[in-house]
């Protein structure tokens, strides 16, 4: 390993702020720490994508592009900026045509944005081809990410109500023991959507586990066959959820990975990517030069402490910070030294459990937080996890966790074996709590498919690695035959005059039209709040005085109501007063969770009054529509 060079990608300001504090980190924060970076000599920085465009626009009430432009400035080309790509579906949650991508890599790139790291829920080819031959030709750098997951757990099989008796046993009918699915998600499976990345024009493969799923065992025997089969250089991109982040990093190290996806100390470990500082130690002792300035790297880190504790509203562990530690300062107790080099050991013998148990040890003695066995015997990303508890709060029906989460892999097999990543993660955890919520009520599995699992089952989203059943999808979308999304029916969001502003249109250049076609619920919230601020400014001098009047009592609801079966916002309203309404007509389209879902009428009547309005945020039970 003499003269072997490990680069870095630092996930800090995106993936590290997103893992563990919901994507919550404001612009002034990382104002603070940008000048540190510039001297960091990160190979990679991301900064942008994922969850950060809806983000920044949902909670905090910010520009993502002013985020992307302000890094560009600050970093003056010392790092590559990089930034997360869904594929097909971008920063959000539904498929967008190529126009859309094209707008928006042109504008990303134009503002500063160096790498796109692309990938697909489904691992479909076709959904991330156009968008590397887009990044390429725009002159930024195609990074080419295959999403890893395994296959499902099988269930166990029902105890029979009686053991057979002796004579029953042998001479009766033989029990059919039920064959194994045959295993999709295999070494020769992630390598082949690598190959054909690579052929596409990718200049770096990731193999990017969301999940933290890759145990040490697996990433020994995949890493090797990834590095023999492309000319590119290897990412390695995983979390430390469910106990395997640190370890399985290591032997991707030793098995010759190029890059290594890490997290500042802080904001590292958890349900996020192993901590630079654990990794530099591991380097140090496999005689790797890790190409990162540690000096510069724990001035990051000093500032870090902070701005974790600003972000404590959304700290699962603001009462458990790590111990602090600085590589190159701290000196190391004898018995957790011999901790690394009983690691390092364990991981070139193949020794999974000796190897997890050094690595857990480590982890333990700085005070990360312990494997979440949860997450590890589901086999599902965290935020996934997360995503259904809160949902199942917001119904009140917490209760109904264990069987929401019993019911992923049926979910999962029933939509085509998905991988389990945004957006797919998300439609499989709102439909197995809806199919949870369904068994309670005594209704039928799928009794209320959201909309995107529906688009999803009828193929609009890709090629799923399973073939659907013809006859769920029919269920499901009303058709046995899978339908790709159709392009040509995309229609351009509309960007509405203001007359209540001046007349000026609500989306007042191209990149906030952009921000429009790929999240128009959000972004309409967002940039009203812009018109209105700049129509203040326009006439705080110049408007008279208005003697306020006193305000109307609303009337009060008398009638039948149509009620949110759950928190969220309400996307469009396809009904208006005196409309004469059926049982099971679609009232209006809400989105909750992320995911949006048609709203029916559960009787006969007319529209009396609408009490909501498009972008509202309405809670559980809420009535939003009375009938007369």
């Amino acid at each position: 390993m003499a003269n072997r060079k490990l680069k870095i990608r630092d996930l800090t300001l995106r993936d590290g702020q997103q893992s563990l504090f919901a994507t919550r980190m404001p612009q002034a924060c990382i104002d603070r720490l940008l000048p540190l970076y510039e001297g960091a000599n990160f190979y990679i920085m991301e900064v942008w994508g994922g969850a950060v465009p809806d983000s920044v626009m949902r909670y905090l009430d910010e520009s993502p592009w002013e985020r992307l432009r302000i890094c560009s400035k600050a970093m003056k080309g010392h790092s590559l900026l990089s930034a997360l790509s869904r594929g097909r579906n971008l920063f959000g949650y539904v498929p967008y045509p190529d126009s859309v991508l094209e707008g928006f890599y042109k504008e990303a790139i134009k503002n500063g944005l160096n790498v796109m790291r692309i990938f697909d829920a489904l691992n479909d080819l076709d959904n991330v081809k156009e968008s590397i031959r887009m990044i390429n030709e725009l002159g930024g750098i195609a990074d080419g990410a295959v999403c890893y997951t395994v296959d499902p757990k099988e269930e166990a099989p029902a105890e029979p109500a009686e053991k057979p008796g002796f004579f029953s046993r042998l001479f009766g009918k033989k029990t059919e023991v039920p064959v194994a699915p045959e295993k999709i998600f295999t070494d020769e499976y992630f390598v082949s959507k690598a190959k054909a990345m690579e052929g596409f024009g990718a200049k770096i493969i990731t193999l990017k586990d969301m999940a933290g799923l890759v145990n040490p065992a697996r990433i020994a025997s995949l890493m090797p066959k990834l590095k023999a089969a492309v000319n590119v250089p290897v990412d390695f991109h995983t979390h430390c959820t469910p106990g395997y982040g640190l370890a399985s990093s290591l032997v991707a190290i030793i098995n010759g990975v190029d890059i290594l996806d890490t997290n500042i100390w802080w904001f590292g470990e958890g349900s996020a990517a192993p901590a630079i500082e654990l990794i530099y130690i591991f380097c140090q002792k496999l005689g790797i030069e890790l190409e990162a300035n540690m000096e510069a790297v724990g001035k990051i880190r000093n500032e870090l402490y902070d701005v974790r504790k600003q972000l404590a509203a959304f700290d699962l562990n603001k009462d458990h910070f790590p111990k602090a530690f600085d590589p190159l300062a701290d000196k190391l107790p004898a018995e957790i030294d011999a901790l690394f080099d009983r690691a390092i050991a364990a991981a070139k013998a193949n020794d999974e459990e000796s190897l997890l148990a050094a690595c857990h040890a480590i982890e333990d003695y700085f005070g990360f937080p312990k494997p979440n066995l949860l997450v590890k015997d589901a086999e599902v990303p965290g935020g996934m996890y997360s995503n259904m508890v809160a949902q199942l709060k917001a119904l009140g029906a917490s209760d109904l966790l264990d069987d929401a989460m019993r019911l992923i892999p049926k979910v999962r097999r029933d939509a085509g074996l998905v991988p389990l990543v945004t957006p797919t993660s998300q439609i499989v955890g709102s439909q197995a709590v809806s199919v949870a919520l369904d068994r309670k009520k005594g209704n039928p599995d799928y009794s209320n498919p959201s909309n995107q699992f529906i688009s999803l089952v009828k193929g609009e989203y890709g090629h799923t690695p399973v073939a659907v059943d013809p006859a769920f999808r029919e269920k499901i979308a009303g058709t046995p035959v899978e339908t790709p999304y159709d392009v040509t029916k995309y229609q351009k969001p509309e960007n509405p005059v203001l007359e209540d502003m001046g007349g000026v249109k609500l989306a007042s250049n191209q990149e906030e039209y952009l921000l429009l076609e790929l999240l128009p619920t959000v972004a309409n919230g967002f940039l009203r709040k812009r018109r209105a601020e700049e129509w203040e400014k326009t006439q705080a001098a110049a408007a008279p005085k208005v003697e306020e009047k006193p305000a109307v009592e609303a009337e009060p609801v008398t009638g039948p109501t149509l009620n949110a079966p759950m928190g969220g916002r309400i996307v469009e309203i396809k009904v208006k007063p005196g409309d004469k309404i059926k049982f099971g007509q679609t009232m209006l389209v809400y989105e909750a969770m992320k995911m949006e879902n048609d709203l029916s009428s559960e009787i006969d009547g007319t529209v009396k009054r609408i009490l909501v309005a498009p972008d509202q945020v309405v809670a559980t039970d809420q009535a939003l529509i009375e009938y007369e």
